[in-house]
């Protein structure tokens, strides 16, 4: 059989990207190359997202576009991968009969087979980057238990199932091989793992292993506030690589909404979670998601959040309007608030928080910060602070004057000016 050229498109977020990127190097030990553009290959395969309408809207135009590529003869064949196919594999089947295939969250063995490629056990751990070599995401855990009203996860991804440490460790061997300086730890909720393997977090034993690797940067993304291990902010103070950034999004403060959304926390156990978080490590910056705009929210329980959001001063915050999920439990709920007010409510929480952000910012006036560089543009180096997770966060734009950095490097940065999303300064030395 003549060695396919492939066309991977990846969707939607980092725990896709990872999926993506374990396809490919197994795909690559069968010998299948795969090329930058769709014109270039005679398959295109698409890993989709299915989380929420935008998401699904932009899986479906990529998928009637390649469909278009195979009725030119620009490609011979079309696969679909991931989220959407998980939910909706019936109906694709039916609207999409050009599709040479569809194929859920946890088919991977079958999509090698259909692509002309065998799957491997043996070389599992081994991924072939999407993102840019000095960073790469470790998924901890596939699938969720919880139960949020609004998210359709837990059925597309399943029960929760933590990776073995092990496991972990070797795949994280291997990154550090390639390159990577930043490991940045995923899941759809880190905080419970390991409680399906040993009863209990086990998130600080992995965060100290792979601490002790020696990576630049440990990131922790996605850590839900109900049943947080403690433990694992006294660790980020003691180890210097773990950075002071903690993702929790929490979704909503008025009670009535958590218990509707089957949050599991109310606003007081909330507020005491925070303040114990802030007084175990005054030096870290969280970062936080809001919806608003769920069903049969009032004016008075959006302007409590606004106050949550000014008061709380996150140093990173995204608003989301609520997206009436038919697969997500509260799909049985009336929707009481139109498109045009979610969007309303979403741009009036983030005037807030840009407000917060600016003078959270003003703070690194006149301080020296460990950045590293993501883009080089003539004289001007654009990176991130250790506070700043890739794709989604601020970004420190840098005067390179006489002291060169490349790509990928990590240098000391004078702060002297801010706003609400970047930090200006200039490059005051290389750091080896």
């Amino acid at each position: 059989m003549t060695q396919r050229k492939l066309f991977l498109l990846s969707l939607g977020c980092s725990k896709n990207t990872v999926d993506s990127e374990r396809l490919m190097a197994q795909a690559e030990a069968s010998g299948i190359t795969f090329t930058e553009t769709a014109d270039e290959a005679d398959t295109i395969l698409i890993n989709t997202c299915g989380f929420i309408a935008d998401a699904k809207e932009e899986s479906i135009n990529e998928t009637l576009a390649a469909i278009d590529k195979k009725t030119d003869g620009t490609v011979q064949r079309v696969y679909v991968m991931g989220c959407l196919p998980e939910l909706y594999q019936q109906e694709l089947r039916e609207e999409m009969p050009e599709v040479d295939g569809f194929f859920g969250t946890r088919e991977l063995p079958a999509v090698l087979a259909a692509i002309g490629a065998e799957y491997r056990e043996d070389i599992y751990d081994r991924r072939t980057l999407l993102t840019p070599p000095h960073y790469a995401f470790l998924k901890i855990s596939e699938g969720c238990n919880r139960t949020c009203s609004f998210c359709s996860i837990p059925k597309i991804r399943g029960r929760y199932h933590s990776q073995p440490p092990e496991q972990l460790l070797r795949e994280a061997t291997l990154l550090k091989a390639s390159g990577v300086k930043e490991l940045n730890l995923i899941a759809q909720d880190i905080s419970i793992y390991g409680y399906d393997l040993k009863g209990k977090s086990m998130l600080n034993d992995l965060v100290l292993r792979l601490s002790d690797m020696e990576f630049e940067w440990i990131r922790l993304l996605y850590a839900y506030p109900l049943n947080f291990p403690m433990e694992v902010i006294g660790t980020m103070q003691e180890r210097q690589n773990i950075c002071n950034y903690l993702d929790m999004p929490l979704q909503h403060c008025n009670d009535r909404i958590l218990r509707s959304m089957n949050r599991g926390i109310n606003k007081a156990e909330t507020l005491q979670l925070i303040e114990t978080i802030r007084q175990k490590n005054p030096d870290i910056r969280l970062r936080t998601t809001m919806i608003a705009g769920y069903p049969g929210e009032t004016r008075e329980e959006f302007e409590e959040l606004l106050e949550f959001v000014e008061t709380l001063r996150f140093d990173r915050l995204g608003c989301f309007g609520y997206c009436h999920e038919e697969h997500a439990p509260s799909y049985a709920l009336q929707e009481t608030i139109t498109p045009e007010e979610k969007e309303e409510r979403v741009a009036e929480l983030m005037e807030v928080q840009e407000g917060v952000a600016e003078k959270n910012n003003r703070y690194f006036e006149g301080k020296t910060l460990k950045v590293l560089i993501e883009q080089i543009e003539g004289d001007t180096a654009i990176g991130r602070t250790e506070y700043d997770a890739p794709e989604v966060d601020n970004e420190c734009i840098l005067t390179i004057e006489s002291t060169p950095v490349t790509v990928g490097s990590f240098c000391m940065a004078e702060i002297t000016d801010s706003s609400a999303y970047e930090l200006i300064g200039r490059v005051a030395s290389v750091k080896q």
